[in-house]
């Protein structure tokens, strides 16, 4: 079948240009670990063969690039769990409510970094928001999964929603519950979204903030006041009796 076929020879290719000493360069962006062949992401080959596997899987239904992607992202293999980011992004026109529930399993399947995580999300689960194919709520779902990768996907992926949203308040009812999640990968999502959240609508953004102030993990508190001024960030600091 197709998918195996993919998956064999995008497994062979990242084995002949494994390069392990670029792949220890890379692994320092990583704290939760980083398991690559560490293939030259600049490779013009590299390119020009990812855009051909593509194309191969362009032309079925959905299901066939989808079972690739399971493939390829349940082996840890960095560069394999790319190549299914990118078909997930470039292949838009399979957007739909299936696809978009499939792609959140890739996280029990082998999602395990923020790098993948993020650019899932900018580049392809938020586009499913705006363009309306899913509603808020089916991302907003994932707040309660056991994968800390894919609440963090929760407030990532609303980053691109902030450019289009008259208010700001259903997607802060959305995070809410995330406020005092114990993983630091999702309390960083959260205050970048807060960050991103602050710049456009920055009374609503306060407003919301100050009710966590006190109890939330400092770290979203900190990436949530970066481009606060000294006066505007001492708003935020716990009350002593909280500390």
């Amino acid at each position: 079948m197709i998918p195996q076929q993919v998956f064999r020879e995008v497994r062979a290719f990242c084995r002949a240009h494994a390069d392990a000493a670029q792949a220890k360069r890379w692994a320092r962006y990583f704290t939760e670990g980083y398991d690559a062949y560490g293939v030259d992401y600049k490779d013009p080959e590299w390119t020009s063969l990812q855009a051909a596997w593509a194309d191969r899987l362009r032309g079925g239904p959905a299901a066939i690039w989808l079972d690739a992607g399971d493939l390829l992202v349940r082996t840890g293999k960095y560069e394999e769990a790319s190549f299914a980011l990118r078909l997930a992004i470039t292949l838009e026109e399979h957007d739909s409510p299936e696809t978009f529930a499939r792609l959140g399993g890739w996280f029990a399947g082998g999602i395990r970094n923020w790098g993948h995580t993020d650019v899932l999300c900018g580049d392809c689960l938020t586009r499913y928001l705006v363009r309306k194919v899913v509603p808020l709520k089916a991302l907003i779902e994932w707040r309660d999964s056991p994968h800390k990768y894919q609440r963090r996907a929760v407030p990532v992926a609303l980053i691109g929603v902030l450019k289009t949203a008259s208010s700001f308040q259903p997607l802060f009812r959305g995070i809410a519950p995330l406020m005092h999640d114990p993983e630091r990968v999702v309390q960083q999502g959260l205050g970048w979204f807060l960050r991103e959240a602050w710049k456009r609508q920055p009374a609503e953004t306060e407003a919301f903030l100050l009710q966590y102030k006190d109890t939330c993990p400092r770290t979203i508190v900190q990436y949530a006041t970066e481009r606060m001024d000294a006066a505007g960030k001492a708003r935020f600091k716990r009350a002593k009796a909280a500390r």
